[in-house]
């Protein structure tokens, strides 16, 4: 009896290591991410995916904040290493190309050109005329993400895996 206890107990504590190792769960704070993501709603971050594979443009990402390492932002990647982003007219430009671009709120109002550093991602909201992002404060450094979002478990109505493909771009 005593032993199935103390067994039952190890083999949870286990568990829950493991789960907080390989992920993280993540409160959205903000309308940044509208209209994919609310405010209040819970996420569950894959720490592991960035460290088994490469982030690709349409992931929703976790990060540390550029100006506060102890805030957690939630944007989508929009550019890779060494890509030119460019936004004008609305339209986001990756390469040249235009990103297809179903999940935003509405057309980003302000314009720009970047050129994503090595080792940084150029991440947007999607609500991009409300977002504080690398619009503003350029390309935050891949050891700065801290997952991929993968899941919204709370609240219960929004229960769901993001659809996170890569957005398909064409020729502006």
């Amino acid at each position: 009896m005593v032993f199935d206890i103390l067994e039952t107990l190890f083999l949870s504590l286990i568990l829950f290591v493991g789960i907080n190792l390989l992920s993280a769960r993540i409160r959205v704070d903000g309308s940044s991410m509208e209209p994919t993501l609310h405010h209040g709603e819970f996420l569950i971050v894959n720490k592991l995916a960035y460290k088994l594979g490469s982030p690709r443009v349409g992931d929703v990402v976790v990060f540390y904040s550029p100006g506060n390492p102890a805030e957690e932002f939630i944007k989508r990647v929009v550019g890779l290493p060494g890509d030119q982003v460019e936004i004008s007219s609305g339209e986001v430009l990756v390469n040249g190309q235009v990103l297809d671009e179903p999940y935003i709120a509405a057309p980003p109002l302000y314009h720009g050109t970047w050129t994503v550093p090595d080792s940084s991602l150029f991440v947007l909201g999607d609500n991009r005329n409300n977002s504080d992002d690398s619009h503003r404060w350029g390309a935050v450094a891949i050891d700065q993400v801290v997952g991929k979002a993968i899941f919204v478990y709370w609240p219960p109505e929004e229960w769901g895996s993001l659809n996170q493909g890569n957005p398909a771009m064409s020729p502006p």
